[in-house]
C-alpha cells in the first residue's frame, strides 16, 4: 500500500481526543500483522484508547524510533469545504482532519515499515503511536513506562510533527495551571466590606503580566524561536453569578511555555508568593472577610533541546536533502518526554506545515509525503 492509501484510511477514523482511537489502532495492527510485524497495545484506564508499539529488525541493538500521535483536534464548528473525516485528493494535496497533524507522517512510517519487514537490518526500526497528545501529551506517558527497558533504548527518536521536513532540534516546554480565587459573598451595596473573588483574579492576572514583562526584558533568550523568551498566557477566566452579588469564586487557567532550561518551579514559587501578597492586601482592607488564591498544576511536559552535533543528528542530516535546515519550533511535542525518559537525541521532522494544522481544510502536500518517504527509506537503507 502507498502512503496515500494508508493516509486515506487513517483520516477516515474520527480520532478526536475526546473519543476512542481503537478502530484506527486495530487497523494499523492488522496492517502490520499482514507483513508479520507484531505489535503491543497499551490501553488507558477506560480501555477505549490505546498506544501501539511495533518493531522490525534485530533486538538488543539501539534502533530508530518513529513516533506519532493518532488523536486530532475537533473539526466541529469549523467552515470546511470538504468532509473532514473523508480524505479528499485534489491539486496535489490530501485534505482531511489530521492529514498533516499528524497522520501523514504515520502513514509514511507504516508504509516504510511494511516495505522493510523482510530486509536484513543492522538496527531495529520501532513505531510508537500514542493517544491524547493534543490535550497535553497524556497517553504516551503510559507507553514510555512500558518501554523502560535497556534493550529498547533507541539510537534516535524521530517525532513526525509537521515541520515541512526541516529538522526541529528544540521546542519549548509547557506547564498549565488552574487558579481558584475565593472571596466572600455579599450584597453589592456593601461591596467594600467583602473580598471580591473577581478582583483577586484581576490582581493575579496583573502579577502574571508583570512576570511576563520580566521574562521578556531580563529572562533567558534564544533567538532561534519566533518568541525568544518564555511566555505566560491566561486562556480562560470565569466568575460571578449576578451583578448585585459580590462574587465568592473566580476560576482561571494560565500556562507557561518555557525555554528548555528555564526553572518553571521557581517561576511558580514567585507567583505563589505574589498570590499570598494579593490575599494579604485584600484582608487588610476587609479583615472580617474570607480570601484565598489556590494554584493547581493541570499538566506539564518538558521542552526539547537536542544538540545538532550529536552523532544521531549528524547521521540523520547525512541522509537529508542538502537544503534541510535545523530550527526550533514554538509548538510542543512528545519529543521532550522521549528525550527525558530515554536520554537520547530527538529530532522533530515530518511532512506538512504547522500553519495548516487545527484549521478547516487541513491538508498535506503530496510532495511533502514523498519527501518524508524518501528520508525514511534512506534511514532504512543506511541500516540494512
Amino acid at each position: 500500500m502507498t502512503p496515500v492509501d494508508i493516509l486515506s484510511r487513517l483520516i477516515g477514523f474520527n480520532t478526536v481526543s475526546a473519543d476512542s482511537n481503537l478502530a484506527l489502532i486495530h487497523y494499523v495492527r492488522e496492517l502490520l500483522a499482514s507483513r508479520g510485524i507484531a505489535s503491543t497495545l497499551v490501553h488507558d484506564d477506560s480501555g477505549q484508547k490505546a498506544n501501539l508499539f511495533a518493531s522490525i529488525g534485530p533486538s538488543g541493538v539501539p534502533g530508530i524510533l518513529l513516533s506519532g500521535h493518532t488523536d486530532v483536534v475537533p473539526a466541529a464548528g469549523q467552515a470546511w469545504s470538504v468532509e473532514p473525516f473523508t480524505a479528499t485528493l485534489r491539486e496535489g494535496r490530501v485534505y482531511g482532519r489530521g492529514s498533516c497533524d499528524m497522520k501523514g507522517f504515520i502513514a509514511v512510517a507504516i508504509a516504510v515499515m511494511l516495505e522493510a519487514a523482510d530486509q536484513p537490518l543492522q538496527r531495529p526500526v520501532h513505531l510508537a503511536l500514542s493517544y491524547d497528545e493534543e490535550i497535553g501529551c497524556v497517553g504516551v506517558r503510559r507507553l514510555l513506562d512500558i518501554l523502560d527497558q535497556p534493550s529498547l533504548k533507541p539510537f534516535l527518536c524521530l517525532i513526525g510533527e509537521p515541520t515541512n521536513m526541516q529538522f526541529a532540534v528544540g521546542h519549548k516546554g509547557k506547564a498549565s495551571y488552574q487558579v481558584c480565587c475565593h472571596g466572600q459573598e455579599a450584597h453589592s451595596s456593601l461591596a467594600p466590606l467583602s473580598v471580591n473573588a473577581i478582583h483577586l483574579a484581576s490582581d493575579f492576572v496583573g502579577a502574571l503580566r508583570q512576570t511576563q514583562q520580566q521574562l521578556r526584558s531580563s529572562g533567558r533568550q534564544d533567538d532561534a524561536y519566533d518568541v525568544p523568551y518564555s511566555t505566560v498566557h491566561v486562556g480562560t477566566i470565569d466568575g460571578g453569578k449576578a451583578l448585585n452579588i459580590v462574587p465568592n469564586r473566580c476560576e482561571m487557567e494560565f500556562e507557561i511555555r518555557h525555554l528548555p532550561g528555564d526553572d518553571v518551579d521557581t517561576l511558580l514559587e514567585q507567583l505563589q508568593q505574589q498570590a499570598e501578597q494579593i490575599v494579604a492586601r485584600a484582608l487588610t482592607d476587609c479583615p472580617n472577610s474570607k480570601a484565598a488564591i489556590d494554584i493547581q498544576l493541570l499538566n506539564a511536559y518538558p521542552g526539547l533541546d537536542t544538540h545538532p552535533s550529536v552523532e544521531a543528528v549528524r547521521f540523520l542530516a547525512g541522509l537529508a536533502k542538502p537544503d534541510t535546515q535545523q530550527l526550533k519550533v514554538a509548538f510542543g511535542t512528545e519529543g521532550g518526554l522521549f528525550a527525558e525518559h530515554f536520554d537520547v537525541p530527538v529530532v522533530v521532522c515530518g511532512p506538512g506545515s504547522i500553519e495548516q494544522a487545527h484549521k478547516p481544510d487541513e491538508y498535506v502536500e503530496l510532495t511533502q509525503l514523498e519527501a518524508c518517504q524518501a528520508l525514511l527509506r534512506a534511514v532504512v537503507a543506511s541500516i540494512s
